[in-house]
C-alpha cells in the first residue's frame, strides 16, 4: 500500500512508483497454478548499500537478510505484516487479498539464509468468492493474526473490517473492530494476537493516529496505548512480546529523506527500551511487518518484511536482527 506520507505526494511517487497504483495490472505473468505451492528465490542482501558490511546497530545485531521472488508467480508481491513462529513458520497477506506461508531456513550460526515451502492462495471473502475478486478496494489485506486453535483474523483497509477464518478453512465472518473511522487507505495496518490479554484477544493499531486496542471475539475493542511518533511516521506493525511488551514498526517516507524505518520495543509498563533506525545508505524499504521471537540465551529475534507495492522500485526484503537489552535506562512512552 501507499505509505502514509505519499497523500502529500501523489503526484511525486507516482513518477518514483512507490504507490499502489503502479501496480502490475491484468493477469499475472505467470499464474498461479491449481496448487498453491510456489517456488521461492532467495537472495542474499546486506545491511549497508555501501561496500561496508556493518553488522551491529547499537545494541542490534544483523542477522542476514534475504530479497524475495519466485519464477512461478507474478503474484508474490505487497507483502504486508509478519508472523514467525519458533519452528520457522512464517506468515503473511498481500495487498491483494493473498496469503503467502514458507518456513524459514537458518545456517549453522542461526543467521538468516533462505525460504523454502511456499504457498500462495486467494483469501475468500465472505460470499465465498475469492477477496481479489471484489476489487482493490475490498481486497487490500494489510494485517494478520493466527488465534491459539488456528483460526485466523485478517484487517483490511479502504473498506476497514477484520475477518475471521475458521482454522478448518471457509469463508470467513466479521469479527469486533474499533468502532472508528479511518482515514482512506490508512487503516488497521498493525494487527497481532495478544497472548498476555488471553486466547481471543487480539491488538489493533491505527496507521495514520499510532492508536492501539485491544480488542476480544467475545467483548469487542477497548482503546489503549497511542503510540507517540513524529507527524511524519506512520504505524505499519506491531509484536507482542511475554509478559505484555510490544514491538512497534514505524514508517516515514518524504522525497528529501526517501524511505526511514523506526522499530521500537517497549517494556509491559510503557518504558522504551531501544530503538532501531533504518535509512539510506544502510539497506532500507517499505517495511510493514515485523515479527519477535525470544531466544534461550536472553536476546529477542526481530524479522522485518518490506511491501513492494508491485513496483518494479522497491524489494521484497526479509531481514533478521537480535537484540539484547541495552544496560541503559529506557525512557518512558509507547
Amino acid at each position: 500500500m501507499r505509505p502514509w506520507a505519499a497523500r502529500r505526494a501523489a503526484a511525486a511517487l507516482a513518477v518514483l512508483a512507490l504507490c499502489a497504483c503502479t501496480a502490475q495490472s491484468g493477469l499475472p505473468a505467470h499464474p498461479v497454478t491449481a496448487e498453491p505451492r510456489v517456488a521461492i528465490r532467495a537472495s542474499p542482501v546486506r545491511l549497508s548499500a555501501e561496500g561496508t558490511r556493518p553488522e551491529r546497530i547499537g545494541a542490534f545485531v544483523y542477522a542476514g537478510g534475504l530479497q524475495l521472488t519466485s519464477p512461478d508467480t507474478s503474484r508474490l508481491h505487497g507483502l504486508s505484516d509478519l508472523k514467525v513462529w519458533p519452528d520457522g513458520r512464517m506468515l503473511s497477506v498481500t495487498d491483494e487479498g493473498d496469503v503467502f506461508e514458507a518456513r524459514l531456513i537458518l545456517d549453522r550460526k542461526g543467521r538468516l539464509a533462505g525460504v523454502a515451502g511456499g504457498k500462495l492462495w486467494p483469501l475468500p471473502a465472505e460470499n465465498s468468492q475469492p477477496l481479489s475478486a471484489l476489487g482493490k478496494q475490498e481486497s487490500d489485506a494489510e494485517g494478520i493474526a493466527e488465534l491459539p486453535g488456528g483460526a485466523r483474523l485478517v484487517s483490511l483497509e479502504r473498506d476497514d473490517r477484520i475477518l475471521l477464518y475458521p482454522a478448518g478453512g471457509g469463508s470467513p465472518r466479521r469479527a469486533p473492530s474499533p468502532n472508528v473511522s479511518f482515514p482512506d487507505n490508512l487503516g488497521m495496518e498493525a494487527l497481532a494476537q495478544d497472548p498476555a490479554a488471553g486466547a481471543d484477544a487480539y491488538i489493533v493499531g491505527g496507521e495514520a493516529s499510532g492508536q492501539t486496542w485491544l480488542c476480544r471475539l467475545t467483548s469487542g475493542c477497548v482503546a489503549t496505548a497511542q503510540v507517540a511518533r513524529p507527524d511524519e511516521f506512520a504505524l505499519t506493525a506491531v509484536a507482542p512480546l511475554p509478559g505484555g511488551g510490544r514491538v512497534y514498526l514505524l514508517r516515514a517516507f518524504s522525497l528529501l529523506q526517501g524511505m526511514r524505518i523506526t522499530l521500537r520495543i517497549v517494556g509491559a509498563d510503557g518504558t522504551t527500551l531501544d530503538e532501531l533506525r533504518l535509512a539510506a545508505p544502510l539497506t532500507v524499504d517499505n517495511f510493514e511487518g515485523v515479527a519477535a521471537l525470544p531466544r534461550p540465551d536472553g536476546s529477542l529475534r526481530l524479522y522485518l518484511l518490506s511491501d513492494d507495492n508491485f513496483s518494479k522500485l522497491q524489494r521484497t526484503l526479509l531481514l533478521a536482527f537480535d537484540w539484547r537489552p541495552p544496560g541503559r535506562t529506557g525512557r518512558r512512552g509507547p
